[in-house]
Order: C-alpha cells, then structure tokens, then sequence
C-alpha cells in the first residue's frame, strides 16, 4: 500500500536526504514513529511515498536496511513537493553562480549564523563524512571547511600536505585519488596546485567536490564569501566601485571575485598591481563582455580615494617559482597604511583574504574599516550554507 506524509528530512542510515530523484530498485520502509516531532530550522518540506527515489548521494550509499524518516511538523499546508535541490553537483568556478542563486546561498548563510551548538539545525548533517584533500598549505579555508561541517554535525576525514604525505608522493594520480577517496566520504574539499585540477576531480566523481582553490586558477568558495562579505559591510552590490590591488595574475582569489562581481550593475573595478602581476586578459575581457567598468591604475592613493572596497592581496612567493627577482621587483610596492586610510571614504572597508605579510600594516587592524577578519569569519557561514545545500539541498 502506498503511503505519503510530509516531512523535512529523511534519514538514510544516519544520513539525511531528499533532494534530487534516480531510478532505483530498492524497497524503502520508512519509520513514522516520530511523526509529530518538531525539527525547527528546515523552512521547506517534501513529501515521501512508498515509490521514493533518491539523489545521487543515495545512490553512492550501500542500502541495506532501507530508510528511517523524521517527520516535521507543517506550517504550510501546501508544501508538498520534495526538498528542493541544489542547482550545482559541485562547486568548481564563480561563473556557475548567477545572481539568484548567490541571494539563496546567502540567505542560508545569514541562517547558519543563528545555529549554535545542539541546536536543531547543528545536526542537519549528522551522518555525513567530509573529506579534505589539501595539496597546498591553508589555515583558514580548511579549518573553516572542518569547522562547518562539525558545527552541523558530520564528520571529517582530513590529510594536510596530501602532496607530500598522501599517495601522490608515490605517483598516484589525481584521478585515482579521487575515486578512493569518494569511497570512504560524502563529499570532497579539494586544494590543488595545479589550475584545473578541481574540474578534473569532478569529472570523474560521483560525490561533490568543492574546489578550495586549483593553483593560480579559481577559489569560487572565496570568492562568495567575499561578496558575503561586501554586501554586509557597504549594504549593497549594485553601484559599487571596487580596487583589487596586489598580485593580480596569480592571484585566484580575485579571479573569481571579478566573475561574482560581473553578476552586479553599474560597477566599477580598478586594477593595482606591479607591472610583473597585472591582471591577465581572459578576466579583463570577460568584465568587458558583461559591461562591467575597469581601469588599471598606478596610484593607489587616488583608487583608495573613490572605492568602496579596497581588496588587498598577498605577492605570493610561491608562484614565481626560481624567479625571485621578479618576486621582489613587486613586493611592497603597493600596501595598505594609515596614509591609504586617511583617503579612503567613511563607509569603506579594506579585505584581504588573508594570510597576509607586509602588504597591511598591523596599524590598520584597530579601524572599523578593517574587514578582514570579519570577511575570515564569515567563510565558516558560507561554507556551511554550502555543506548543507550540496549534500541535502535547499
């Protein structure tokens, strides 16, 4: 006999799903015993039958002893549908979002910023295994990453270094990495120096993979705190002129910036750069195409001057490779001080997505206009807005 109800989370061994629907073969039993519990952070619900399918991370789970479904009690009647799913399989570049989709995940973002431990909401991914796979060194993205899926109640499988103390030190390739590892996890978070690298993970995946940077390629997951970040300090993103400053040919953090910011009107963007790191031309082209305003500048000074956002970043070291006359011809040259302050408007604020060395002056941290640990924190939330849409949807 079939049976329906509502409910806004099933539990698949442990793991809550409800998202996308596949053919399968399985008989499902579900357990109403809970029929009336309340789970208060879940705003939408879906219905559930006897004829159920399930998404592609069910599909990569062994069934064995069929579903166990928690029930939620229904505010509006006439949700009936099933959880929506999040639009992407994985998180790979800045131009797969569009303006829509950024206010949804910003949405959750501003709800994950209410959860505190043992909240309801803490234990939406109860189940769920997050693996970490960093080929270069981060603090704040992988910690940020651990620390959200924590904070929502899964679990994390993590290698620091995998280039060095993983199976690619013996000539594992990437693939096969991948095809291990997607084995024992629910989803992958993937740093990789090589740009590309991501993509290649996600061909080749039947679980999402994030990408926490691939080389001098893209950080899209930055990328969209750092929107986060800018629409809660200046109020908008709409009219907004910004300056990036600092190694823009290396730098994949405003890379994707400048894909996110194309998705807004009547912006402008102001290059600052050394001669040896100015940005490439596919990110200048592609600003053009989308109309979006840009000018390259010597002066930070007078960029400072105009700006909403002066978004300051690292010379990184370690992209010029046995260049170190180019490294130090563009170190110092441009950084952020109290002078900088003393021109850059009242409701502006200075990022930097961090670490940074000399190019902000440790003076600058006591002004209110100094977001960037401000902009650090809140990548936990967009990361955890993330976790919970890939893994059981909107």
């Amino acid at each position: 006999m079939a049976v329906s109800s509502s409910f806004s989370t099933c539990m698949l061994y442990g793991r809550p799903f409800g998202s996308e629907l596949m053919n399968s073969n399985e008989d499902f039993m579900c357990n109403y015993s809970s029929l009336h519990d309340k789970v208060s952070f879940c705003s939408r619900s879906f219905s559930v039958s006897s004829g159920m399918r399930c998404s592609r991370l069910v599909q990569n789970s062994r069934l064995r002893d069929g579903i166990q479904c928690r029930a939620l009690e229904i505010e509006n009647k006439h949700l009936t549908s099933l959880v929506e799913k999040f639009e992407l399989d994985d998180v790979i570049e800045a131009q797969q979002f569009d303006r829509d989709i950024l206010s949804a995940i910003f949405e959750v973002a501003r709800e994950m910023e209410k959860i505190e431990k043992n909240s309801p909401g803490s234990r939406i991914l109860q189940g769920f295994l997050m693996a970490t796979l960093f080929y270069e060194p981060s603090t704040r993205t992988r910690l940020s990453f651990e620390s959200a899926m924590k904070r929502l109640g899964g679990e994390v499988l993590t290698t620091e270094n995998a280039k060095e103390f993983s199976s690619a030190a013996k000539g594992e390739t990437l693939e096969d990495t991948i095809r291990t590892v997607e084995g024992y996890s629910d989803i992958i978070v993937m740093r990789h120096f090589e740009s590309g690298a991501a993509r290649r993970a996600a061909a080749i995946a039947g679980i999402p993979i994030i990408n926490a940077g691939d080389g001098p390629g893209q950080h899209p997951t930055q990328a969209l705190l750092d929107v986060y970040t800018i629409e809660r300090e200046i109020g908008k993103l709409d009219g907004i002129t910004v300056g990036l400053v600092g190694d823009l040919a290396n730098g994949r953090t405003v890379r994707s910036l400048a894909y996110l910011l194309a998705k807004y009107r009547d912006l402008k963007i102001y290059f600052v750069s050394p001669d040896v790191v100015k940005m490439k031309e596919d990110i200048k082209d592609y600003l053009t195409s989308k109309g979006v305003e840009w000018e390259e500048s010597a002066d930070l000074m007078e960029v400072a001057s105009k700006c909403d956002v002066v978004y300051q970043t690292r010379i990184q070291r370690e992209r010029f490779g046995e260049r170190v006359d180019l490294y130090e011809e563009a170190r110092g040259k441009y950084i952020v001080d109290m002078n900088v302050l003393n021109v850059m408007q009242k409701h502006a604020v200075v990022m930097h997505p961090l670490p940074r060395l000399d190019e902000i002056s440790v003076d600058v941290d006591s002004d209110p206009r100094a977001a960037y640990f401000r902009q650090a924190k809140n990548g936990l939330y967009i990361r955890m807005a993330l976790l919970k849409l890939l893994l059981v949807g909107w």
